[in-house]
């Protein structure tokens, strides 16, 4: 039987592209399906009241220095040898989700995703200017105008606002989030136990 891992995810999280990076091949090797879920960060923050750990952690001395080491050891580790801070950091996400959820819908989501995380997280685009997006999905090879378009659809606005009720029901508080079963996984430091419980 193929296993599942439910991926929460939002491309506004260095995390979640960290993650990526790492979960599908780990997937392809364990011979396990990512059902990737798109939610808006910030609309689980505030359903949680939970916050960025910029904002948690910014007035802690040497705390946010310490997460980055953590993040260039996972870099090291796992060679996520494209990774580039994006210069824009925080990059409102709305328009790159909503056209998530639109690319899903016209068989198009693995190479929008790819295209997407590309620009958020090592050609360090603004990805909340349409124009910009337009163009990296072009590049791609995709219908940017198309997906751009789709955006404004009412169906998919409400499909991922209720991907993010749903998660926070789900005991969801941040990104990346994983499921395996009804067992919850949080941060990308975490996906060792995530492969563990593929193989269970």
């Amino acid at each position: 039987m193929t296993r599942t891992v439910d991926f929460i995810f939002d491309f506004g999280s260095p995390n979640a592209y960290l993650a990526h990076r790492v979960l599908v091949p780990m997937a392809d090797r364990l011979g396990a399906h990512i059902n990737l879920i798109p939610c808006l960060l910030g609309g689980i923050f505030k359903a949680t009241g939970n916050q960025s750990p910029m904002a948690a952690f910014g007035h802690i001395k040497g705390k946010l220095d310490y997460e980055m080491l953590e993040t260039r050891r996972f870099v090291e580790k796992h060679q996520v040898v494209n990774f580039r801070m994006n210069p824009h950091f925080p990059v409102n996400t709305l328009l790159i989700m909503r056209g998530l959820v639109a690319a899903r819908h016209m068989g198009v989501e693995a190479g929008y995703i790819d295209a997407v995380l590309k620009g958020m997280w090592e050609t360090g685009k603004k990805m909340d200017d349409p124009e910009i997006v337009r163009g990296e999905l072009d590049a791609a090879g995709l219908k940017g105008e198309a997906l751009l378009a789709a955006t404004q659809d009412a169906a998919v606005k409400a499909e991922l606002v209720a991907n993010a009720e749903q998660a926070v029901a789900r005991g969801v508080f941040g990104i990346p989030t994983f499921f395996v079963g009804q067992e919850m996984f949080f941060g990308k430091d975490r996906l060792g136990q995530v492969g563990e419980a593929l193989l269970q």
